[in-house]
């Protein structure tokens, strides 16, 4: 007979994060789904839609573990927002251990969808093919410092198509104090949520399909957050009133954005460097100019960043940021450039526990299965957190583990970085594949685990 094995510390912090969740099902009989939902996003490869997740999780009861979890995903009565506001207060502390957070993004991620029917469907632009396609879009927000990024809330966009279509919202079982919302309103109720919650502040990043919403930027600095939000080229500023600074106006009332960026003189533009990288640093030629915002500037004095690389017929990014004027310029690029963790978090998200595998039309549903992929991406960000970090210094070319015993290979034989996602996912897998009747990788039956009744501190 084969020996029992001992669960890892990841295996016994996945169970107490999971016990921590749980609380928040508001009943008892959702624990084991959740439990259930959470390992199938987490095993290894295959579609993360429900049958097949059943399919791994019971292989010999697949049609009744089928109808469990997507009663639970589709059907059950249990909040998101209970789930997801349990799920960062296990999660931050490990993340604010590497300092404060310094950063809420808020962005959209898009999922291509071929049919018609799934909720929110429509032909719109989607960011994961490049173009415009089916798809649903998803407004998320999500708060990070310089070690972590945790997704803390989503919505799904309704186009026209859908909020005014009383038999496509009765199929989908739309809420009915659900309406049509543009994105920057959804992501402005998103962190007026989050601001009421007591998140810990930052500062509002932000791409040109929000920033350039007036709206968006009041609301923002209504809450006192500071902001630093890409706009478009035409957006209009005016000069700032210290008279020796307005002198590029040329005696105009307002400017667009590119105007005044191509009456910049050559002195204006410095290069900045703002992040390492495994190969060149990231770098790129940026000035910043003060400026007035708002009709009659309402909205108050802020600094304009631009980036014009060279050669280039135009500038290739503009922001509005309200940091001190005293800020230096390094600090303001590298703030504006921090959206690059809401992309790698988005990819990780796909990839790794499949956000955007749900197959199921409704409302309830999609958002049910967007928590608990936020949910169990929220335990690797964790683990990540709590391992050790590389020493400091330049980010190295991924190199092949070495194999010191062949009798026991190394848990990832690719190229990869030692506390990446994805590391952190096959080195859970481990743990996970061994409580199932079958592995999911040689399909033989594994050695019995020897459970510990005794729980883990959420911190191990």
């Amino acid at each position: 007979m084969t020996e029992p094995t001992l669960p890892t510390a990841d295996d016994a912090a996945f169970d107490t994060y999971l016990d921590h969740l749980a609380a928040a099902m508001q009943h008892e009989s959702r624990r084991q789904p959740l439990r259930d939902y959470c390992t199938g996003l987490l095993l290894p490869d295959g579609r993360k839609s429900v049958e097949p997740m059943a399919a791994r999780i019971a292989p010999a009861t697949a049609r009744t573990k089928h109808k469990t979890l997507l009663n639970f995903v589709s059907e059950g009565a249990w909040s998101d927002t209970a789930v997801l506001t349990a799920m960062r207060k296990a999660v931050l502390p490990a993340i604010e251990a590497h300092g404060p957070l310094r950063f809420w993004i808020t962005d959209e991620t898009s999922m291509a969808k071929k049919g018609e029917h799934s909720v929110g469907v429509a032909r719109q632009y989607c960011g994961e093919l490049g173009k415009v396609e089916n798809c649903q879009v998803m407004v998320t927000l999500s708060v990070a410092n310089d070690v972590a990024c945790l997704p803390i809330a989503a919505r799904l966009y309704l186009p026209d198509a859908w909020s005014d279509t009383d038999e496509r919202r009765a199929k989908a079982a739309i809420p009915l104090n659900v309406g049509f919302q543009t994105k920057p309103s959804i992501a402005l109720d998103q962190i007026r949520a989050a601001h009421a919650a007591g998140v810990p502040p930052g500062v509002v990043l932000a791409d040109e399909v929000y920033g350039s919403s007036a709206a968006f930027r009041r609301g923002v600095a209504a809450l006192g957050l500071e902001y630093a939000v890409a706009v478009r080229s035409p957006q209009e500023v005016r000069p700032p009133p210290d008279r020796r600074r307005a002198r590029r106006w040329r005696g105009e009332a307002a400017v667009t954005v590119r105007t005044l960026a191509a009456r910049l003189p050559r002195s204006a533009w410095r290069w900045v460097t703002w992040r390492e990288g495994s190969g060149a640093d990231l770098t790129g030629r940026f000035a910043m100019i003060r400026v007035r915002v708002g009709p009659d500037g309402a909205e108050g004095e802020q600094s304009l960043l631009v980036e014009w690389p060279t050669g280039e017929r135009d500038p290739s990014g503009y922001w509005l940021v309200t940091l001190s004027p005293a800020t230096p310029l390094a600090k303001v690029v590298a703030t504006t450039k921090a959206r690059w963790w809401v992309e790698q978090g988005y990819r990780d998200l796909k990839q790794e526990v499949g956000l955007g595998a749900y197959e199921g039309r409704g409302w309830r549903g999609f958002h049910h299965h967007v928590t608990l992929t936020f949910a169990a991406y929220g335990f690797l960000v964790m683990r990540r957190c709590q391992t050790p970090q590389p020493a400091g210094g330049r980010a190295a070319p991924y190199t092949f583990p070495v194999v010191p015993d062949t009798a026991r290979p190394p848990l990832r034989p690719e190229r990869h970085a030692p506390t990446s996602i994805p590391t952190m996912r096959r080195r859970l897998t481990i743990g996970l594949a061994r409580r199932l009747p079958r592995c999911p990788y040689c399909h033989t039956t594994p050695p019995p685990l020897i459970r510990n009744s005794e729980p883990l501190p959420l911190s191990v």
